[in-house]
C-alpha cells in the first residue's frame, strides 16, 4: 500500500496519520476527508494545540467529499469519524476496491453490515477493526495461558474499566463528543467496546447477553453512562459467567481483568501493566510488569499488520467477521439494557 485515505481527523485519526508514517518510514501518500474541519491538532498524550491545522501540520492532501476523496484512488481508506457513520463510509470505500480499516466500534447498529460484508467479499479487499488492545503484551499473556489450559476450567471472569468522561478529551466539551450523543454512535457500550470485544476473544461468542444500568449520573449525555454486562460464555460444554463493567464515572481511571479457573487465577491491572497469575500446581505468584511497554507500540502493530494483509492479501488478524459479532453483542447489550430481558445470541 502506498496512499491512504483518513476520513476524519479527530484524535484517533491523526494518531493513525502518525502511525502510518512511522510505519511506512515516511513513503506514504497520504490523504484526508474532512466534514467539520476543526482546527486542532492532537498528540498521543492527547494534548491540543488550537488554530493549527492538522493537514498542513501532517502534510497531507485534504478532499471535501468521499466522491472526489475515492477518485484519488487510495489504497487503503481509514475509518474514523463518528461510529454512526462507520459502515457507510467502509462500505464505499470497499466499494472503490480499497482495502478498509474500521476503527472500533464497527457502527451503533447493523443497519448495511450485509452490504459491507458482500462487498468487502465481493472486491476481495483486506478489512480489519481496530481493537487494539489485543496486542497489549499482558492480554496475550493471558491469551497463550488459556489457550495452554493454565487455569483449568474456568469458573469465572470479571472485566472492569471506568474513565470520567470529561477527562477522555480535556480539550473538548464531553457534551459535544460522539461518546455522550445517541446520534453519533455513543455510550459506555459502544464507546468502551474494548473489553466486550476482550471478552468474546478471549472466551469466544455468548450464549446470551444480560445488562443492566443506563444514564445513572448528573452527567449531561442521552446515552448510559453505565453498564454491567453477564455475558454466558462457554468452556468445553460448560456455562460459566463473564461480568463486563463499564462506566465513565471514575476518578482515577481503572481498567483490570480477573479470571479465576480451578487451577488457578489472574489478574491484570492495565493502568499499572502488572500482571499476577497464581496457580494451584505451585502457590508462587508469577508477576509480570510490562515497564517498557508503550501505548503507541498496539497502534503500531495493528497498522503494521492491516498494510501487510493488504499487501499480501491474507486475512487481517482482527477481520471483518469478529468485528460484526462484537457490534452484534453489543447491541444485544443495548437491547437487553432497555428491556430489562437476557438476549440470546445467534
Amino acid at each position: 500500500m502506498k496512499k491512504f485515505l483518513i476520513c476524519g481527523l479527530g484524535s484517533i485519526g491523526q494518531r493513525h496519520v502518525r502511525m502510518i508514517q512511522t510505519v511506512t518510514k515516511g513513503k506514504a501518500e497520504i490523504a484526508a476527508y474532512r466534514s467539520r474541519k476543526l482546527d486542532i491538532v492532537i498528540s498521543d498524550k492527547l494534548e491540543a494545540t488550537f488554530n493549527q491545522k492538522p493537514e498542513e501540520h501532517y502534510g497531507l492532501t485534504v478532499f471535501d467529499s468521499m466522491e472526489t476523496a475515492l477518485a484519488w484512488k487510495p489504497d487503503a481508506v481509514f475509518v474514523t469519524n463518528p461510529i454512526s457513520m462507520h459502515v457507510a463510509t467502509a462500505t464505499a470505500a470497499a466499494e472503490s476496491g480499497a482495502h478498509v480499516f474500521i476503527e472500533k466500534p464497527l457502527d451503533c447498529t447493523d443497519v448495511g453490515v450485509a452490504n459491507l460484508i458482500r462487498a468487502v467479499s465481493k472486491k476481495g479487499v483486506a478489512c480489519m477493526v481496530g481493537y487494539q488492545q489485543r496486542y497489549h503484551p499482558g492480554y496475550l499473556r493471558i491469551k497463550q495461558l488459556l489457550d495452554e489450559g493454565a487455569l483449568g476450567s474456568l469458573i469465572s471472569a470479571d472485566l472492569h474499566f471506568g474513565e470520567w468522561l470529561p477527562g477522555m478529551h480535556p480539550y473538548e466539551d464531553y457534551r459535544e463528543s460522539h461518546a455522550a450523543r445517541k446520534d453519533q454512535g455513543g455510550g459506555v457500550i459502544l464507546c468502551l467496546s474494548h473489553e466486550i470485544d476482550m471478552a468474546y476473544w478471549l472466551f469466544g461468542k455468548p450464549r446470551s447477553v444480560y445488562a443492566q444500568g443506563g444514564h445513572l449520573s448528573d452527567l449531561e449525555l442521552d446515552v448510559e453512562d453505565t453498564a454491567e454486562i453477564f455475558l454466558s460464555c462457554d468452556n468445553a460444554g460448560r456455562e460459566f459467567p463473564v461480568h463486563v463493567h463499564l462506566d465513565f464515572l471514575q476518578v482515577p481511571p481503572r481498567r483490570y481483568i480477573h479470571i479465576v479457573g480451578d487451577k488457578g487465577s489472574l489478574v491484570f491491572d492495565y493502568r499499572a501493566n502488572r500482571l499476577e497469575v497464581n496457580l494451584l500446581a505451585t502457590r508462587v505468584p508469577e508477576v509480570t510488569l510490562y515497564d517498557t511497554f508503550q501505548r503507541n507500540d498496539m497502534f503500531l502493530q495493528e497498522v503494521a499488520d492491516f498494510i501487510s494483509s493488504g499487501d499480501k492479501g491474507k486475512k487481517p488478524p482482527i477481520p471483518l467477521e469478529e468485528g460484526v459479532d462484537v457490534l452484534n453483542i453489543c447491541l444485544a447489550a443495548k437491547r437487553s439494557l432497555e428491556s430489562g430481558k437476557k438476549e440470546v445470541i445467534v
